[in-house]
């Protein structure tokens, strides 16, 4: 009995090495072939590079008159506040510009030029058969931008400088005659900010607020036949509201991942 287990055992052994030495020849099975998902990138609108466009909108200025002097004699402008004017009017025009743009922060540099009708009239309060007249008839922003992207929508706020065209002059109340005048360029600061909107790759839209802050400035009139006449100290603000139009060089989209 002791000679058969022994046997048997043996057996089984020997055909538990041959049994695994046959499975060990065997060719392995394939299983079938997946692929690696690709890595996950994401489209984003790209406000980077050159811009040209176009803009119109409207505006107003706030003239504040104060009498200098009537035919070279002074006078106390405290004393001789005239009144204020605010005309308001059409404005158009375009705009040239680059932005840079670092993750979801957008900067850039602007020069904007628009034609402008931005006119009013008071009635003088210390010469009561007089009015005047202050127009607007151009002006020039050269500005930076700070901003914020939302993909293709922006945010932005902009500062610098700014040059007006005015065209300053008085006139009979009675009958329309005008009595003297003077033309100037006057430069000052201006602020605004806007929301501008991507609609295609190249291809944007926007609204824009600015306030031109141009403080006082002393013009002297001449009359109709260019003889001297009065001098004024003017103190003007204006604002503006524009849509812009932008084509932007360049591709439209970046890849982010």
């Amino acid at each position: 009995m002791m000679k058969t287990l022994v046997g048997a055992t043996v057996g089984l052994g020997a055909m538990a090495v041959a049994t695994s030495a046959f499975a060990a020849d065997l060719p392995m099975k394939k299983g079938p072939y997946t692929k690696a998902p690709p890595a996950v990138m994401a489209t984003v609108y790209d406000w980077s590079g050159f811009y040209v466009g176009f803009n119109a909108g409207g505006g107003s200025s706030r003239d504040c008159w104060n009498l200098i002097s009537n035919a070279g004699v002074a006078v106390n402008p405290a004393a001789n506040r005239e009144g204020c004017s605010g005309g308001g009017g059409a404005a158009v025009g375009g705009q040239v510009g680059y932005r840079y743009q670092m993750a979801n922060w957008v900067f850039g540099v602007e020069a904007q030029g628009d034609w402008a009708n931005f006119k009013g009239t008071n009635r003088n309060l210390i010469l009561p058969n007089v009015s005047d007249r202050s127009q607007t008839n151009g002006f020039g922003l050269f500005t930076g931008q700070v901003g914020y992207a939302f993909d293709n929508i922006l945010g932005y706020v902009k500062g610098g400088a700014a040059v007006v065209g005015d065209r300053y002059d008085t006139f009979n109340t009675n009958t329309n005659v005008m009595l003297d005048r003077a033309n100037t360029t006057r430069w000052g600061a201006t602020v605004g900010a806007g929301i501008e909107y991507g609609f295609a790759p190249n291809w944007s839209v926007g609204v824009e607020y600015d306030h031109i802050f141009l403080g006082n400035k002393n013009l002297n009139f001449v009359a109709a036949a260019g003889a001297p006449a009065m001098t004024h100290r003017i103190n003007q603000n204006v604002d503006i509201g524009l849509v812009k139009l932008n084509y932007k060089f360049g591709p439209g989209f970046g890849m982010m991942r």
